[in-house]
Order: C-alpha cells, then sequence, then structure tokens
C-alpha cells in the first residue's frame, strides 16, 4: 500500500476547522491534532516539561506536576523573547509527535490539523493545505459564544494568528464557512471525493 499523502487543515478561531475535521474523521480519515501533541509533549515524565520548569521556575507547574499552561501564558504573553525560548523547544519536539502519529494512518491521505499551520512552519509536513475560512464578524460570533470571552481577547487571538491573505496565500483549496453544518458537511464529502483521486496530495 502507498504511503498516505498529508493535508493541511487550518483556519483562524471560530472558524469551524474543529467541525470540519470531525467530518473528515467521521468519513474514516486518519486525523492527527497539532493542539493534541503540543499537549503531549509536555506531559509529566517528558524531557520537555523538566526544561520548561528549569528555565521558568516550579511556578509554572501545578501541584500535581502537570503544566500550568495560564502561569507559563502569563509568563510568555507579555515577554516575545520568552516566547521564542519556548517555541524553539517544542516545535521540534511537536514535530517529531506529528510525525510519529501521521505515521500511523491506514487511510488514503492523513490530515494534520493545525491553528498555527502557517505561522509554525508546519505546512511543510504537508503535500497540500486546506483553509476553512469565515468573514472576521462570524469568527468574532462563534468564539464568544462558544468560549464566553469578550471581543477584545477574541481581537487578541486574532492578531497573534497568520492575517488571513497570509493563511490563503499557502492554500490548495478553501472552504468559505459562512452558511449551515449541512452545507459544510456537503463540501468536505465533495473534497474527500476528491482527495481520494489525488496520488501525493496532486492532481
Amino acid at each position: 500500500m502507498s504511503k498516505p499523502w498529508i493535508l493541511g487543515l487550518t483556519g483562524g478561531i471560530g472558524s469551524g476547522k474543529t467541525a470540519v475535521a470531525q467530518h473528515f474523521i467521521d468519513l474514516g480519515v486518519h486525523l492527527v491534532d497539532a493542539d493534541h501533541a503540543a499537549r503531549w509533549v509536555v506531559e509529566p515524565g517528558r524531557p520537555a516539561l523538566d526544561r520548561i520548569a528549569e528555565h521558568f521556575g516550579q511556578e509554572v507547574l501545578l501541584p500535581d506536576g502537570q503544566l500550568d499552561r495560564a502561569a507559563l501564558r502569563g509568563r510568555i504573553f507579555q515577554n516575545p523573547e520568552e516566547r521564542r525560548w519556548l517555541e524553539g523547544l517544542l516545535h521540534p519536539l511537536i514535530g517529531q509527535e506529528i510525525l510519529a502519529h501521521l505515521g500511523r494512518a491506514e487511510s488514503p491521505y492523513a490530515i494534520l490539523v493545525s491553528p498555527l499551520l502557517v505561522e509554525s512552519g508546519q505546512h511543510r509536513l504537508a503535500q497540500r493545505v486546506l483553509v476553512v475560512d469565515a468573514p472576521e464578524h462570524l469568527q468574532l460570533a462563534r468564539t464568544i459564544q462558544r468560549d464566553h470571552v469578550t471581543e477584545e481577547q477574541v481581537h487578541a487571538i486574532l492578531q497573534v494568528q497568520a492575517k488571513r491573505e497570509e493563511r490563503l496565500r499557502h492554500a490548495d483549496d478553501v472552504i468559505v464557512n459562512d452558511r449551515d453544518l449541512s452545507w459544510l458537511k456537503a463540501e468536505v464529502e465533495r473534497l474527500h471525493h476528491f482527495y481520494l483521486t489525488l496520488r501525493g496530495g496532486q492532481p
């Protein structure tokens, strides 16, 4: 059997990429979530967590030895240098974790879903990129409703994520998710059937 090719799936906050990812899973496609990989590499007992505690101090750990994400976020959010140090440590480890999980795929193609696919350079792991896009007013409304956050907080996240133009520049395929869920599912199915005809992610 030929090795599955990799589809990178991304989209801004509130674009609907989680719903798209779930529908691909329902269709039997092997999917790896970069956010999950990012959590796995900092689990207790993994070398990354020791390095983080060494660098930032024990106050970034919870009493049970898990990473205190809120405390760590607080340390790096206002400090670009510390954020770069952390990214330099974690990105290669997350990349290895992702490749190991993608390597277990048995579907004709596998999906790497990552909110920071473009920014982190993870798009280089993929042969093809699908961007889920949505008008900003919909991104705001969905995220505020889902996460119970303020408009300011959503704007702050949008600032950190790649600009829409940058994401779309890397896209081979785009779903503009501004309709209902049944339309979205139909779009995913249409793309899935197209992807099954591809070898190595290209027509």
